[in-house]
Parts: C-alpha cells; sequence; structure tokens
C-alpha cells in the first residue's frame, strides 16, 4: 500500500516562535497524523480499487457487447447464406430465362438433355418419315396392282368380244343349203335385241332361198379390232372374205367385207345385237 507522507512546508519553518508543546500531547498528534495518513492511503486505495474495478466492469461490458454484435452478425451472415442458397436453388430450378441470365457454357447436365432431346427429335422424325414412306410405297403399289388389273381385265374383255365378234361373222355369213335350218336357228341362238326379231321374222325366206339355190358359203375373217367397249357391250370391225358356190356348179371369186357388230351381254353370253356393212 501506497503511503502518504506529509511534506514540510515553509510555513513549518517558519514557525519559530511557537511555544514548546508538551511531548504526551505532542506524540498524540503525531499519532493522530498517521492515522490520517493512513486513512487518507487506504482511502486512495479504496479509489484505486474502485477505479480498477469499474474499468474491469466496463471491459466485461465492451466483451459483451461485442460479443453480441459478432454473434448478430454471425446470424445475419448465416441467415443471408441460406437466403443466397435458397436463391441459388430456385434460379437453378427454374427455366432458364434468356433475357436475364446468359450463360457462358452450358452445364455437362445441361448437355446431355439437350442432346437427348435432339436424339428423341430425330428418332421421331425418322419415325415418322419412314411411316410416310411406306405408306406411299403402299398407296403406289395399290395403284399399280389396280392399274394392271385394269388393263388386264381391259385386255381379256377386248379380246373376249373380238372372239365374239370374229365368231358372230362367221355364224351369220356361212350357209349350207343342206343344213338350213340349223344354220338360221344357231343366227337366232346368238343374236338379240332387234336384230334377233328381225331376223327370227324372215327364217323361213332365208331358209327356203338357200334351199332352192343349194349355196354353200365359206367365210374366213381376216382381221378385227374393237372400236369401243364397255363392261357389257363392244363395237366390233371385223374383216373378212367369203367364197360362194351353187348347185349350178358355178364358183364366184373371193371377196371381201368390212362389218361393223353390235355386241350386247346377254345372260352371260355375247350376242350380235346390230351388224352393217362397212364400205
Amino acid at each position: 500500500m501506497p503511503s502518504f507522507r506529509r511534506r514540510a512546508s515553509v510555513i513549518d519553518d517558519d514557525r519559530v516562535d511557537q511555544p514548546k508543546r508538551d511531548p504526551d500531547r505532542s506524540a498524540d498528534a503525531a499519532d493522530a497524523l498517521v492515522l490520517a495518513e493512513e486513512a487518507e492511503a487506504e482511502a486512495a486505495e479504496a479509489d484505486a480499487i474502485a477505479a480498477a474495478a469499474r474499468a474491469r466492469a466496463r471491459a466485461i461490458r465492451l466483451r459483451r457487447q461485442a460479443k453480441t454484435a459478432a454473434e448478430d452478425e454471425s446470424v445475419e451472415a448465416e441467415a443471408t447464406a441460406t437466403d443466397i442458397e435458397s436463391e441459388a436453388i430456385e434460379i437453378t430450378d427454374a427455366e432458364p430465362d434468356d433475357t436475364e441470365v446468359v450463360a457462358d457454357e452450358p452445364s455437362k447436365e445441361e448437355s446431355v438433355r439437350e442432346r437427348r432431346r435432339w436424339g428423341l427429335v430425330l428418332k421421331v422424325v425418322a419415325v415418322t418419315l419412314a411411316s410416310l414412306c411406306t405408306i406411299a410405297l403402299i398407296a403406289v403399289s395399290v395403284i399399280m396392282v389396280k392399274h394392271h388389273r385394269d388393263q388386264v381385265a381391259e385386255q381379256q374383255r377386248s379380246a373376249e368380244f373380238a372372239a365374239a365378234g370374229r365368231q358372230s361373222v362367221v355364224t351369220l355369213m356361212s350357209l349350207d343349203f343342206n343344213k338350213a335350218k340349223e344354220g338360221v336357228q344357231r343366227i337366232i341362238d346368238n343374236s338379240t335385241g332387234q336384230f334377233k326379231d328381225d331376223f327370227k321374222n324372215q327364217a323361213d325366206d332365208f331358209i327356203k332361198v338357200a334351199q332352192d339355190s343349194k349355196v354353200v358359203t365359206e367365210v374366213t375373217v381376216n382381221a378385227t379390232a374393237v372400236e369401243s367397249m364397255t363392261a357389257d357391250s363392244a363395237v366390233v370391225l371385223v374383216s373378212a372374205t367369203s367364197r360362194v358356190t351353187n348347185a349350178a356348179g358355178a364358183k364366184q371369186e373371193p371377196r371381201s367385207w368390212r362389218l361393223s357388230v353390235n355386241l350386247q351381254r346377254d345372260g352371260g353370253q355375247i350376242k350380235m345385237s346390230k351388224v352393217e356393212f362397212v364400205p
């Protein structure tokens, strides 16, 4: 503990003329002075201790305030970091906006997704094109098959009408007086419509003339051509040559004929419906 001693002053030196004191009284005064100085020293020490305590309390308060401020800053930093992380997650999950975010290089995952997306698009396009090509080929094949069938059917009808026209001319122009009735009946059986009715009405006269003149006619068909045709009718041009002989033994020179024969399908059989000689 520091001691404080009272210094001698000039005033003390000037007091030379003071009366002598009593030794006992002087000793008591000295003791009182020492006690006063000790009390003053103790008071100063107490003030120093109090100042030190206040300083420590202030330091503790400052440390607490600093710690609280640091904790607040740490909490605030953590909250800010959490907000930033949340915003980053939201931005990552959200669709990219070309007007706001421009990525220098796409991420690997985005590149893989993009390649897969384009691969799927290319597969769909390839399958679509293959399907369209297949449908087109099938359609072309069907058209070609149908066209071929139509051509084959038309050729068959043309050949059928041509053969019927040839046979009709042979039946009509071939005549043997020995078989006149059979010949006339064949003509009637191979005719239809108005032509059949007209020939049937004149059949008896035709038979009588053939028998009286003993006519024998031989016919050769040189060529046939279908002029027009439908599914059940046709007009056939026929070129033929005939040779006529009779009972007198006369033999005429061959004569050429050109005929236009109208044919009609009747009951599944093609028959003559009209015959004209073409000059």
